[in-house]
């Protein structure tokens, strides 16, 4: 039988990572090909144009538009310091003279002769980009950014929040069952990402911020504990802009879950090693997945077989994770692949997995429900 596609989350012991690194507008690239970075170096940078400030010249000096050029002390293309004059009347015998001064620290853009509207500009913000990984630049996007390559372990969650970051990786648990507290986390793992079990809690969160933790690492966790976490309910649409203080990157899903054993095995095998994780998630058009980097050093990279991670199907035996309820997280592996549509509980008509969960349970189940964990 051919195999059948679905898509899966990766978890990869050593693989080609490649990572593209884009300005959000043209700007300056600072690296060349072939240079050796790490996850800090600053690849490329721009700047974003300054917010502009309107300002009615014409109408607080009380004259024409087209008279204004005769009262200006400042003029389209000069610099401005906030409070410094822009325009001022003559006055009456050199008395009572109207004064207009810069609201900003900025740039004279521009003067309308016709309504007397001039333009002012903030300063530019200085937009730069770095690395986030240990790697070696193999292209360069003229004015835009690089492309980085490097050979690492390579682990996708389920879903996560908070941005990009890089810290050390700490085993903070002993069995991928165990819930991490808050009695685990001390001062000593500042700038750590704690690799937890099944589970963590608001309180133990809070606690990783207060002591500098950079992240979090775990199978599972519960959509209160992340409300009240944020403050807010995350809903469904897009994450990683998050400005907690801590990138998390739940592995299985929702509530107390173990971790995958391979995955707590792999990550656990790094105990102390750099990390890059980024908790940005996007589950509905453009699948984007958290994830979690860790390159390996040069020694390991000669004596290792590097293996790209490639698209393949589904085959009896496939390790797979449930991704809906009512077995949502749970792992298993494929039994069989019916041909035939099977009347699921909605009375449509789809196609199937035959799956046994790692507990020894048997579920039939619809394909879209089903992620292959690719290893």
């Amino acid at each position: 039988m051919a195999h059948v596609y679905t898509p899966g989350l990766k978890v990869a012991s050593n693989t080609k990572v490649r990572k593209e690194r884009r300005l959000p507008l043209k700007g300056e690239v600072i690296v060349t090909i072939g240079t050796k970075v790490t996850a800090e170096t600053m690849v490329a940078r721009t700047e974003l144009p300054g917010d502009v400030n309107p300002l009615n010249i014409g109408g607080l000096l009380g004259v024409p538009p087209e008279d204004i050029e005769h009262y200006l002390m400042k003029h389209p293309g000069d610099s401005l310091t906030k409070g410094e004059p822009i325009a001022q009347t003559k006055g009456l015998f050199g008395f009572m003279k109207t004064t207009i001064n810069s609201p900003i620290d900025g740039t004279f853009e521009s003067l309308s002769k016709i309504t007397g509207q001039a333009i002012l500009r903030q300063p530019p913000t200085l937009v730069a980009i770095n690395a986030y990984i240990d790697g070696i630049v193999t292209e360069v996007l003229e004015n835009e950014g690089v492309i980085i390559d490097t050979v690492g372990a390579f682990i996708q969650g389920i879903f996560g929040i908070g941005g990009e970051t890089v810290g050390i990786l700490k085993k903070a648990v002993a069995n991928p069952a165990d819930i991490l507290t808050a009695q685990n986390i001390s001062s000593a793992d500042k700038d750590k990402i704690l690799i937890a079990g099944s589970y963590v809690t608001c309180e133990t969160m809070k606690k990783a911020v207060e002591c500098g933790c950079k992240g979090i690492i775990v199978g599972g966790i519960g959509d209160q504990e992340l409300k009240e976490f944020l403050g807010y309910d995350i809903g469904v649409a897009i994450t990683g802009t998050e400005k907690k203080g801590l990138t998390l990157i739940v592995t299985e899903g929702f509530g107390p879950m173990q971790m995958a054993k391979r995955t707590f095995e792999l990550l656990c095998s790094y105990d102390g090693r750099r990390a890059s994780i980024n908790g940005a998630t996007q589950i509905r058009a453009g699948v984007l997945r958290p994830e979690v980097i860790i390159p390996l050093s040069e020694d390991e990279k000669d004596i290792k077989a590097v293996k790209e991670i490639e698209i393949k199907g589904v085959d009896i035996g496939t390790r797979v994770r449930i991704i809906r309820e009512p077995y949502f997280g749970k792992l298993g592996k494929v039994k069989s692949l019916p041909s035939e549509l099977r009347q699921i509980e909605t009375g449509t008509k789809v196609r199937t997995f035959e799956i046994t969960l790692d507990d020894g349970t048997d579920a039939v189940l619809p394909r879209a429900n089903v992620e292959m964990i690719e290893e």
